[in-house]
């Protein structure tokens, strides 16, 4: 006869968790603990680890942030962030007429839709940014539709501007999804009272809908913010050396520079910061009242 542990006698509800437990600890803390441990070491002069603990790599971060050499770490980061955040508001801007729409839709329609929410994630994302990079450099199709209808070349690509439209293309479903389902839970009762009442239409969405529906917002906005400040696939095609993100500088430090320690630096400090913003954007819009 086995015996069970005694942890799984007095605790049973661990043994339920343990998997999660395991895969949470062995992909998810695991790499990270790395991650963190690497920053603090130093790279050798072949662009091995030089197994010598030091916290210069985070000190050279400071002093660019506190404007010394290099200048340039300063303006990916506030780069990156502000990118970011634009991402997130243009597919929140988006997103949520369109969730609405998609709530209030019939059956038949609504699973359509759906259906076309979904559809590009049947592509490989790296396929999907290379077909915009087309459709945005010189002589692709933006740029030819402008001149046909006689204008002056119209080139996108290597700008800011493509790296947003890049992110929101890639992560609008990402605000749809919960969006949809905060709103589709949404008892059309409540904004029918409000309008009984006297309230506008503009009134009860404002007051009744919107506070409703933010536990979609919040779920969104993160699903699309962490990712687009971290990205360097669509920043490296889309906007090239000019529009270079924190994700794109990470990645360089690895395989093109060979500095793994300041390149763990640099993830550490990009996880700080997301985990900063995001922390402050769930209080704010908790404690918020509308």
């Amino acid at each position: 006869m086995v015996r069970r542990p005694r942890w799984a006698t007095t605790h049973p509800y661990l043994v339920l968790l343990f998997p999660a437990i395991f895969w949470l600890v062995v992909f998810f803390l695991a790499p990270i603990a790395l991650v963190v441990f690497y920053s603090f070491l130093t790279r050798a002069a072949d662009g091995s680890v030089a197994w010598t603990a030091q916290i210069g790599n985070y000190l050279r971060l400071g002093r660019s942030l506190a404007g010394e050499f290099p200048p340039s770490y300063i303006v990916i980061i506030a780069r990156s962030l502000w990118l970011a955040v634009a991402t997130t508001a243009l597919c929140l801007l988006i997103g949520y007429p369109f969730s609405y729409g998609l709530a209030r839709a019939s059956a038949r329609w609504r699973n359509t839709l759906l259906l076309l929410v979904v559809l590009p994630f049947w592509t490989n994302f790296l396929i999907r940014t290379y077909a915009w990079r087309f459709i945005l450099w010189k002589g692709g199709l933006l740029d030819t539709f402008a001149q046909r209808l006689g204008m002056q070349s119209f080139v996108l690509y290597g700008t800011d501007a493509a790296v947003v439209i890049g992110l929101v293309y890639g992560y609008l479903p990402f605000m749809i999804l919960p969006l949809y389902v905060t709103l589709e839970r949404l008892d059309d009762s409540l904004v029918q009272a409000a309008q009984d009442l006297g309230a506008t239409p503009f009134t009860a969405f404002r007051k009744v809908t919107l506070p409703l529906s933010m536990p979609g917002v919040v779920a969104g906005s993160v699903l699309v913010f962490i990712p687009s400040a971290s990205a360097f696939v669509t920043p490296k095609l889309l906007g090239g050396a000019k529009s270079m993100m924190l994700g794109e500088l990470i990645e360089l430090q690895f395989k093109t520079v060979r500095d793994w320690p300041f390149g763990s630096a640099a993830g550490c400090v990009l996880m700080a910061i997301v985990v900063l913003l995001t922390t402050v954007y769930f209080r704010a819009a908790g404690s918020e009242e509308f």
